[in-house]
């Protein structure tokens, strides 16, 4: 097999496209380069699309590949579904836990709190991770139940929840009794629900859901709803 040979360019010489051919340089990095350019492409056509409306042919076009390379980093195309999928959902659980809370050194309350608003951001600057769950969802969660990377990454972040409350039920700052998944899917709810069907609202109710006045009214709102949630109910007066 002929070796490849690197040629160093000239301060005047042009970059030249990138081709098709055989690449150059370091192969595990020509590797990972190349399978994240066709990972990029593949959640822009599934979130836009759908699993049923993207196309093999486009995703390649955009990640200048040919389908040759797809189906050899990912077997087929619900291969590289749920290779898309599990990447936006890694993203998101990767993110959350940097965050690292101590549980017993910070404040629980404003802990969660942080948690929430994280939350809400990612979503936020995420519209990929919204349009693909919604279309996974209408599939029933088909191709996620043959994810083995999700169920071991969520874990840890209902951990981290977990830990936060037991430390504010102990210090009195977090009410007694609230389940850790509910508390985080009523979180990931307010971040979510108003921006998946964003649209359709909007249209209804005639509304500017899609302003960043009504986005940050509606963080506030939901802000507070989750805080009075969380906070201890108020002692019972006592009778005169």
């Amino acid at each position: 097999m002929p070796r490849c040979i690197i040629l160093c360019m000239s301060p005047a010489a042009k970059p030249r496209k990138k081709t098709m051919g055989a690449p150059t340089g370091s192969r595990d990095l020509n590797v990972a380069e190349t399978r994240d350019r066709i990972l990029r492409a593949a959640i822009e056509q599934f979130a836009q699309h759908g699993f049923a409306g993207a196309r093999v042919d486009a995703i390649c076009a955009a990640a200048e590949v040919n389908q040759r390379m797809v189906y050899h980093y990912f077997v087929d195309k619900a291969g590289l579904y749920l290779a898309a999928l599990e990447h936006v959902l890694v993203q998101l659980r990767a993110e959350e836990l940097k965050l690292k809370f101590n549980a017993l050194a910070d404040d629980p309350l404003d802990g969660l709190m942080r948690m929430f608003a994280f939350t809400f951001n990612h979503f936020a600057k995420h519209p990929e991770l919204i349009r693909m769950l919604s279309s996974e969802n209408l599939m029933e969660a088909k191709f996620l139940k043959g994810s083995v990377a999700t169920p071991v990454v969520a874990s840890p972040m209902l951990n981290q929840i977990a830990a936060l409350i037991k430390a504010g039920e102990a210090s009195s700052a977090i009410r007694s009794g609230i389940d850790p998944l509910h508390l985080y899917v009523m979180m990931v709810g307010c971040a979510y629900f108003h921006k998946s069907n964003a649209f359709t609202l909007a249209h209804i109710f005639d509304a500017p859901l899609h302003t960043s006045k009504w986005q940050k009214s509606h963080y506030e709102l939901a802000q507070d709803v989750l805080l009075n949630y969380l906070k201890p109910p108020p002692a019972p007066r006592k009778r005169a």
